[in-house]
């Protein structure tokens, strides 16, 4: 019976995971749900704390790079800081418009943060005088940034749920 519950962990990490590209804290939900499962079968010794720890530590990069990668990418291509700053408002502003405009979710969601970051960042710089071009590209480094900050929290998510799957199953 321990592995029809270690198969139900797994898919509903899978599950988890792909909410992750729907801007919602799936890599959070698979540490959560594999602690609370770790706590409920601790008899069982299948999860050690160095890999419950090291799930969390995986799943805090990753937010700190989605957060953050939008703000790089719009360094990067010369913004200044305001419009840095306005970027990450900008991206969970654009995620949450794009999720209810756009018909396909997930496609939604990645576009309006990418454009949000990216719209934000070329209104400050267009607003501080910078010359169209530049605001342009600083804006587009923004949301560039933003879609590797995502791709990057996703691939981190991978990695989490792949670790849970091995300790899960190996013996």
């Amino acid at each position: 019976m321990l592995y029809v519950w270690l198969l139900i962990l797994v898919l509903l990490n899978a599950v988890w995971l792909v909410l992750v590209l729907f801007g919602l804290p799936g890599n959070w939900l698979m540490v959560f749900s594999t602690v609370l499962f770790a706590w409920w079968k601790w008899d069982e010794g299948l999860f050690s704390g160095w890999t419950l720890a090291a799930i969390a530590v995986l799943a805090l990069l990753g937010e700190l790079i989605e957060f953050f990668a939008g703000m790089v990418g719009a360094r990067k291509s010369g913004a200044s800081w305001p419009a840095s700053i306005a970027g990450l408002f900008g991206a969970l502003l654009g995620a949450v418009v794009g999720t209810t405009m756009f018909a396909v979710p997930l496609v939604g969601t990645v576009v309006g943060a990418c454009l949000g970051a990216g719209l934000s960042v070329w209104a400050v710089e267009a607003s501080r005088g910078e010359h169209p071009d530049l605001s342009l590209r600083r804006g587009v480094g923004a949301g560039a940034g933003k879609l590797l900050g995502i791709v990057g929290k996703f691939a981190l998510g991978i990695g989490i749920w792949l670790i849970i799957t091995a300790a899960a199953f190996w013996p």
